[in-house]
């Protein structure tokens, strides 16, 4: 947790998301707004639900997949336990299409899809700007609950990604899910390689897959998935684990109890006899 003071005359913001490059960018980006003060940013829901409780903002930032808890089981939260008056405008975060195309279009809720430039954040900026003179508590509480019934249901009907956001050198890449060939379980993160390149996101083995719905993933292990469409040699140990080699040069090993699943599955490109 970080807190700032806020000078007067300014409209005081909190954000709230896990990732620190994420972080930044927004507090970059709104300290090149002279009516915009970061007064706070979290990289947990706890901290800034109490937070929030304790000196609501006026604008928050906050990223739909966080914690355990979610954004939206914070903003959830925040509805019903501050009165319209107190209730923050609220820009959701999200790396994720499916998110932001079908829930936020129809919304009077504002969002940000990662990774966002400058004109982006100036576009949803002048948005919120807007909305804050036109709606009044009220409209904007009814406005904030339609949006997470909608954000609820998205969540547990997640469609495969095309894309998947991911941290490397401190900067956020979009990576393409046709090109990533392993992703591996990193206690609360996991590591999508592609090509000869590492990249982090917080998250854990089956949300991935489930991401990632679209590719041939094939678990070799229980930390560790491989897009078969990216194997270029296969080779066996002598006890029979199977041991690939990825396009880009990673080698993959299958554990014991999943070597017979990854057989399988490489019979299927064998030619049959005649």
């Amino acid at each position: 947790m970080n807190t700032y003071g806020s000078p007067p005359g300014t409209l005081s913001v909190m954000i709230v998301d896990d990732e620190a490059a994420a972080r930044r960018t927004l507090r970059e980006c709104c300290g090149r707004e002279p009516d915009l003060s970061v007064v706070a940013e979290f990289a947990d829901t706890e901290s800034a639900l109490v937070a929030i409780r304790a000196r609501a903002p006026e604008l928050l930032f906050l990223d739909v997949q966080i914690d355990s808890r979610t954004g939206i089981a914070l903003a959830r939260a925040l509805g019903g336990m501050l009165n319209p008056d107190a209730l923050p405008q609220i820009v959701f975060v999200t790396a994720f299409d499916h998110y932001a195309l079908e829930a936020f279009e129809v919304s009077a809720v504002d969002y940000l899809l990662k990774p966002f430039d400058d004109e982006r954040f100036q576009a949803t900026l002048a948005r919120v700007r807007r909305r804050r003179a036109a709606l009044p508590p009220a409209r904007r509480q009814e406005a904030l609950a339609a949006l997470l019934e909608r954000l609820e249901r998205a969540a547990a009907n997640p469609p495969a990604a095309q894309r998947i956001i991911a941290e490397a050198g401190g900067r956020m890449h979009m990576l393409e899910a046709r090109q990533i060939e392993l992703v591996e379980a990193d206690r609360n993160y996991v590591r999508f390689t592609v090509g000869r390149n590492t990249y982090t996101a917080r998250s854990t083995l089956g949300q991935a897959e489930a991401a990632l719905a679209s590719q041939p993933l094939v678990k070799f292990s229980r930390f560790a998935l491989v897009n078969m469409d990216h194997v270029r040699e296969i080779s066996r140990t002598p006890r029979g684990d199977v041991i690939a080699v990825l396009a880009g040069g990673s080698t993959v090993t299958s554990s014991e109890g999943y070597r017979e699943a990854v057989r399988r599955y490489l019979d299927g490109f064998r030619i049959a006899p005649t």
